[in-house]
């Protein structure tokens, strides 16, 4: 819901009052322009909606009733979405919209209906789950299922999520009606200076292995001394270069496909490859704290180094066009990942981590 609510107000800016109610949309005829792109993402935009309210539900509410109820807080949450688009220069509310946002909530709806018994009715799926992960798990299990989608945003280096002083920076610019760099910043007052390639280089190394090393190791550490350790991390970081190699392509072109795998990429891999291997059988505490230390390294250099000027000039070939709204919802998963993550790793409930 928050996803969806970011995807529809963003950029979040240029607010006004048009002297048109917010709900004069609901009785327009239908638009006479619109896209197979525009039907479709709205879709699909909702169908995790409609799947995950039917599973949140459960088992208080089940059957026929969960899905009415899922359909009903996907309809109120696109008719409210729809109408505060009235306010936004940029965005223009739409019955047709509605329509589609309603009709993925119910395509989720029904999956859900349909999948319930595999996944939470002790069917094979939770059996599995149960025999695979702790108890505990459920809280970094989900935060885990978006770092691949936390790599869709280009970002300078790979797996450097966290870069939050470049968003700073231009909130303070704009305020202060200056230019403000708190990235250089702090290197001028660290007295170091990062301009050679070699240092670049260097820096996307240890950017890439500390992420990579980071999510695999908050994923270890939940899981049971049964489950196929080794295959699930993979599968786990396949998943993560695919969805960004299929990004890069979708977003600038098929032959950049692969563009992320520089030399520094390519040795950050390596080097993340060789510290979770090692780490694949030690206790779950030692992981969770190693997880918490890698991520924070990783986040603290991409802060810390300037952007590749390679990847600034790639990005200002970025064709945002029908991407824009879902553009601003990559960049915030991006950022706020590692947040997100740290807070969980560091959090001393004995719920959460049973008890250590």
């Amino acid at each position: 819901m928050l996803l969806i609510t970011y995807a529809s107000g963003f950029p979040f800016s240029g607010w006004r009052e048009t002297g048109i109610s917010p709900l004069a949309y609901l009785y327009a005829p239908l638009p006479r322009y619109w896209t197979a792109f525009d039907v479709t993402t709205n879709v699909i935009g909702y169908i995790p909606l409609g799947l995950l309210v039917v599973f949140a539900l459960y088992p208080r509410v089940q059957g026929r009733r969960a899905v009415w109820l899922s359909i009903v807080a996907g309809t109120l949450l696109s008719a409210i979405m729809e109408a505060m688009q009235t306010y936004i220069p940029s965005r223009v509310p739409s019955n047709l919209d509605l329509i589609t946002n309603v009709s993925g909530t119910c395509l989720g709806a029904l999956a859900g209906l349909y999948l319930v018994p595999s996944f939470l009715a002790q069917g094979r799926i939770q059996r599995l789950g149960q025999r695979w992960f702790r108890p505990e798990a459920s809280g970094l299990l989900i935060v885990l299922a978006l770092w691949p989608l936390a790599q869709i945003y280009p970002q300078s280096y790979l797996f450097g999520n966290g870069e939050i002083t470049s968003v700073l920076s231009s909130w303070l610019s704009s305020l202060a009606s200056e230019k403000i760099d708190l990235g250089d910043l702090l290197r001028q007052a660290l007295h170091t200076n990062i301009a050679q390639p070699w240092q670049f280089w260097l820096s996307e190394t240890l950017i890439t292995a500390c992420g990579m090393t980071g999510a695999s190791l908050m994923l270890l550490c939940q899981l049971r001394k049964t489950a196929p350790r080794s295959r699930l991390v993979l599968l786990f970081l396949l998943s993560a270069v695919v969805i960004k190699s299929l990004a890069i392509a979708l977003i600038f072109a098929p032959d950049n496909a692969f563009a992320w795998l520089t030399p520094g990429a390519f040795g950050g891999l390596l080097i993340g490859v060789m510290m979770v291997s090692g780490l694949v059988y030690s206790p779950a505490k030692v992981q969770r704290h190693l997880a918490a230390v890698t991520l924070f390294l990783g986040m603290a250099i991409v802060n810390f180094v300037p952007a590749n000027h390679y990847f600034i000039a790639t990005l200002q070939t970025w064709s945002q066009g029908k991407f824009l709204n879902f553009n601003g919802v990559a960049q915030m998963l991006a950022i706020c990942w590692p947040l997100l993550a740290l807070w969980l790793l560091l959090l001393p409930s004995k719920e959460m981590w049973g008890g250590e």
